[in-house]
């Protein structure tokens, strides 16, 4: 029991590591030319991408990881400042047949279709708007509904790659967690002056409670408010924060479930104890390749910002993650 507790704590300790950035801390334009692309998804057969044909890889799970912001007031469904919004989305795709592990870091500012869900889970409109919003844009108050319109996003974006598990956590937690571990040491990347003085650019500073928050959190009111500044912050503080638990769990074998107690009231994920338990071990055992992002353009919409993706981008990804290359007749 206390082994199964353990490794399922793992995996999420592990999500809450790539996900804090975000609380902490195209389609428009994709549906336009959508017909002049290949339909990717789990079921497609060979496909020809550049003059290459690729086949689907045999062995391959994805996982999803939201931070939930719910620092806005109350949720409403027609607002982009008010309710819970998924401002932080990284993708894991897991090759269980190489053994090996990528994850893509998706900008919440992402043009995308989204789904307006009523109550019962019942799709009543659609339209393009920040990906972020698919959360919020949902009248029934179960949260897995809510993360399922998340999912459905991604999916959209990724022109029908299935996601096959999720898992959530709101940002209320981030500044427990980086406490619980002591602080998180960072040089500072952007002048927050103004915003929270403590945090000067290019000094070097332990962040502590809500300071870590702000640092991962804010982009409104700096010089570069684009969330892609944010997310090299993010990045940052993930890196610090993953080589903090891991020598804080090397010198304590109660470290993870310790940590999880605390913020367990936090999270919301679709699976099984079992398929967490198994998920867990195949992060710990697989190679974990790095973090992954879309190349595009972040442009200021009528009230928000708003990044388009570049197709292509989208299409390297997912043949990457999910195609492998067919053996050319002639070499």
């Amino acid at each position: 029991m206390n082994s199964k507790k353990y490794t399922k704590y793992v995996i999420i300790i592990f999500a809450v590591i790539f996900l804090i950035s975000a609380a902490l801390l195209l389609l428009e334009l994709w549906e336009k030319h959508r017909s002049d692309f290949p339909e990717l998804s789990e079921k497609s057969d060979v496909i020809e991408y550049n003059g290459q044909k690729y086949s689907p890889k045999k062995d391959v799970e994805t996982f999803l990881v939201m931070g939930l912001d719910k620092f806005q007031g109350s949720s409403t469904a027609d607002s982009h400042e008010s309710g819970i919004q998924a401002d932080f989305l990284m993708l894991f795709v897991i090759d269980n047949e190489a053994k090996k592990c990528t994850a893509l870091h998706i900008n919440r500012d992402t043009m995308v279709n989204i789904n307006k869900v009523a109550i019962g889970g019942v799709k009543v409109d659609s339209f393009t708007k920040q990906i972020a919003l698919a959360y919020n844009y949902v009248a029934d108050d179960n949260e897995k509904v809510k993360c399922r319109n998340v999912k459905d996003s991604v999916e959209s974006l990724l022109n029908g790659v299935k996601i096959d598990h999720y898992l959530s956590l709101t940002m209320d937690s981030v500044a427990i967690l980086n406490d619980l571990v002591g602080g998180v040491e960072v040089t500072v990347l952007d002048d927050f002056t103004g915003i929270d003085d403590f945090l000067v650019k290019d000094k070097k500073v332990t962040l502590m409670g809500e300071h870590a928050l702000c640092y991962i959190r804010t982009r409104y009111g700096l010089e570069d408010s684009t969330n892609s500044t944010r997310m090299a912050r993010q990045q940052q503080y993930i890196n610090a924060l993953y080589s903090k638990v891991n020598t804080l769990s090397e010198a304590d074998d109660e470290f993870f479930m310790n940590l999880i107690d605390k913020i367990d009231e936090y999270i919301v994920y679709d699976s099984s104890d079992q398929k967490m338990v198994k998920l867990a071990e195949k992060f710990s055992d697989y190679e974990f390749l790095g973090v992954r992002e879309l190349d595009g353009e972040t442009i200021k919409g009528d009230e928000f910002l708003e990044f388009y993706p570049k197709e292509d981008s989208i299409l390297d990804f997912v043949i990457d993650s999910f195609y492998v290359s067919e053996k050319n007749d002639n070499g």
